[in-house]
């Protein structure tokens, strides 16, 4: 039997991040991280949130009537039953997203799932957490996101896109913290090194502000 998920919040809202940004989606977003990262915007998800069944949080996917679902936290890995859970939705045809740290284990996830590997940076305050080894387990399709606050966020993510030869791998994402870096010099930070990489912003928080639930 599946086991049960302790869920934060399931609302349908338009995809502010990643390759899929701008498009509808369902968020199944789970309760609970091991990681306490400076600038968090969904520090209201590490506690609290309802245990669901399986069967319930498919019936609410389905009825929300998106063919996209995004699993994020939190951290979703941080709970077991996530990885059943995620490989139903793909056997369910849905295309799946897991946002997750890169802090726990990614060897697991069906590798139907999308990967969206959030790597900390020194300003996070959680690089230490970073588990390497889980670059190895990336592919073509997934994503290494890298959100910054600072110049030295920044000289320190180029040298990682360097050293682990990144973007040879999947796509790489540039995003500024919100509040913390101004989009036009990261922007101009990019051009300059001629990376190969995608700037992102958070499109969702352009629409409805940093309010939960979108």
């Amino acid at each position: 039997m599946e086991e049960r998920l302790r869920i934060s919040e399931i609302f349908h809202s338009i995809q502010g991040e990643t390759r899929s940004v701008g498009r509808p989606a369902i968020f199944v977003r789970l309760t609970g991280c091991p990681l306490r990262c400076r600038y968090c915007d969904t520090a209201y998800a590490f506690h609290g949130g309802e245990w669901m069944e399986p069967a319930a949080i498919h019936e609410r996917i389905r009825a929300a009537g998106s063919p996209l679902v995004v699993v994020t936290g939190g951290e979703p890995l941080a709970q077991r039953g996530v990885l059943p859970f995620l490989s139903r939705l793909c056997d369910d045809g849905y295309e799946v997203f897991l946002e997750t740290s890169g802090a726990l284990p990614v060897a697991d996830v069906d590798g139907r799932v999308v990967k969206v590997l959030d790597l900390k940076t020194p300003d996070s305050g959680e690089a230490p957490r970073n588990l390497w080894e889980n670059i190895s387990h990336l592919s073509p399709q997934d994503q290494v996101k890298f959100v910054l606050c600072s110049r030295e966020d920044y000289d320190w993510a180029r040298e990682v896109l360097e050293r682990e030869q990144l973007a040879t791998r999947c796509e790489v994402l540039f995003s500024p913290a919100h509040g913390e870096l101004t989009l036009r010099n990261l922007a101009e930070w990019i051009l300059a090194d001629r990376l190969p990489v995608r700037l992102q912003i958070q499109l969702h928080k352009l629409i409805w502000g940093d309010v939960p639930g979108h």
